[in-house]
Order: C-alpha cells, then structure tokens, then sequence
C-alpha cells in the first residue's frame, strides 16, 4: 500500500466511522486474524457467534463501502466491519501489506492462484463489457444462467463463495485474452 493510498483510506475510515466503537464491536477490535491490506482495501477474519467471518473495507472511486460474511454484513452494517475500522485505525502494521499481482506477471499456478484471488468476478466482468461483451452473453456462452453469474459476483462482494466463481474468473480471462471486440 503507498503511502497515499494508505493515508487517502485512513482519512475515509476516519470520516466514516468518527465515533466510538459500540460494545459489541468493541469485543472483536483486538480479535482479527489474516489481516491484510492491498491498496485501498483491508480484509481480516473474526470469529464470531456463528463461525469465522470476513470482514472487508475499500476505498474505491465510488467511496468507501464495506462488507461482512456474517448474516446481516451484506451492505457492511454491522458492528464486524466497525470493528475492522477502528482496528485498523489503532494499528496499521498488524495488517500485513500485499502486493497485487498483475496479469502480465502471472506465468506458473501459484502466480494465477494470488491474482484469481485480488481480482474481482465484478472487475473482470466490467472489462468484458468494456470490450463490448454483456454480462447475459457471457454467461449463456458459458452454458451459465445469466441469473446464477449475477447470483456468483454478488456473492463474492460479500465474501460468500461458490465452488465455481474460480473457473468462472478463468473463464473471463480466457474470453478476454482470446475473444477481440468486432
């Protein structure tokens, strides 16, 4: 994470949750584990009531949003992701720095497991449409319902994962390599 992008996400972290941690968040602050950052996005885990959770924050061009696999995390809402926040407000350098892995470095099966795992289902789909490629007519030259892709991309944005969303992510870069806009 550069300096900017870690100063640009701690001023929205501030911004965002300018407050105090309630007490329910208070109780996970000093609990995560696999906490990382790359860029302007932060994930941990937590365990809570009903198993390990992921819990992530991003700063994008949109704003910042967060989000939570736990039952009522799906927009970020719950007191996981304030826990998140205010830990890493308290302590930056528990979050281990990782550097993402570019698509022209990937050259062997552990360089395509890291970058299938910084990309977003999301972010290869919008490069699809930039090519002029619909998320509809991907998925039915996929022999997959439109309905499921959609069902797939959400899903992962809020760290609930199908079986398939690797082979899919494959999938959009094997069309974007391979299929050129007419």
């Amino acid at each position: 994470m550069s300096e900017s992008d870690a100063g640009a996400l701690t001023r929205a972290i501030q911004s965002a949750w300018s407050g105090q941690p309630s007490a329910k968040a208070k109780r996970y602050i000093g609990a995560f584990f696999n906490a990382s950052r790359t860029g302007k996005k932060i994930v941990a885990q937590v365990e809570g009531k009903h198993g390990t959770y992921t819990v992530s924050i991003l700063l994008d061009e949109h704003g910042i949003s967060s989000a939570c696999s736990c039952y009522i995390g799906k927009g970020g809402g719950c007191h996981h992701c304030d826990a998140l926040a205010f830990a890493f407000l308290q302590d930056k350098k528990s979050f281990t720095k990782i550097a993402p892995t570019r698509f022209e470095n990937v050259n062997d099966l552990a360089s395509l497991e890291k970058y299938l795992q910084g990309v977003t289902l999301e972010a290869l789909i919008k490069k699809l449409s930039e090519q002029g490629i619909t998320q509809k007519a991907f998925a039915e030259s996929i022999r997959m319902s439109p309905r499921h892709l959609s069902a797939i991309r959400s899903s992962e944005l809020r760290h609930h994962y199908f079986h398939e969303l690797g082979a899919t992510k494959l999938a959009c870069l094997w069309v974007l390599e391979h299929i050129k806009p007419e």
